[in-house]
């Protein structure tokens, strides 16, 4: 009787044990949220690429893949340029560092500021495409269009429409009477 019941509370016990650790394995794996994530790069040339977001969550299909909140990035040039980057949200690449930013996306380079709803930052490809409700501006000029594409290491942008037949517009906010 003794050797009965010393089995079944043993046997029991084991039973427990695994199923508290099949739970223990399952929140590991729902769980994938970081806190205060904070990434940087650089490249061969010495370019930098910084990205700070307030949380992250790892994609359960790749590992790779990090999708951002409340993104804030810089890239700093060789040739002491600083672009800086806010999003609301962010999609980032750990492995090539390649960065989608969406939501509310602000860009802020010497004096011009760029605003649009979709950036693709490439640092491999030294691209940054801006897209969807593009609009740039600076003490001249105010600039709508439908993307925009800067080469981070030339500085050559592109501006335009998708549409052929639509124009970008461009507004002067030159004040003649004062220089």
């Amino acid at each position: 009787m003794s050797f009965f019941s010393y089995y079944k509370f043993f046997k029991q016990q084991k039973k427990i044990t695994e199923v508290e650790k099949i739970n223990v394995e399952d929140t590991i794996n729902q769980t994938n949220i970081i806190q205060d994530v904070n990434y940087s790069s650089q490249d061969v040339k010495g370019n930098e690429y910084i990205l700070y977001a307030s949380e992250g969550q790892i994609d359960l299909d790749n590992n790779k893949i990090i999708f951002l909140t409340k993104v804030r990035a810089k890239i700093k040039m060789i040739d002491g340029d600083l672009i800086e980057i806010q999003s609301n949200f962010g999609k980032y690449n750990i492995d090539n560092y390649d960065t989608i930013f969406s939501k509310k996306v602000k860009i802020n380079y010497r004096d011009n500021e760029i605003k649009g709803d979709y950036v693709d930052f490439s640092l491999n490809n030294n691209s940054l495409i801006i897209s969807k409700n593009v609009v740039y501006s600076n003490q001249k000029n105010l600039l709508k269009a439908d993307a925009l594409e800067i080469d981070i290491e030339t500085k050559n942008t592109k501006i335009f429409m998708y549409e052929k037949e639509k124009k970008v517009k461009i507004k002067s906010l030159n004040n003649y009477g004062n220089n």
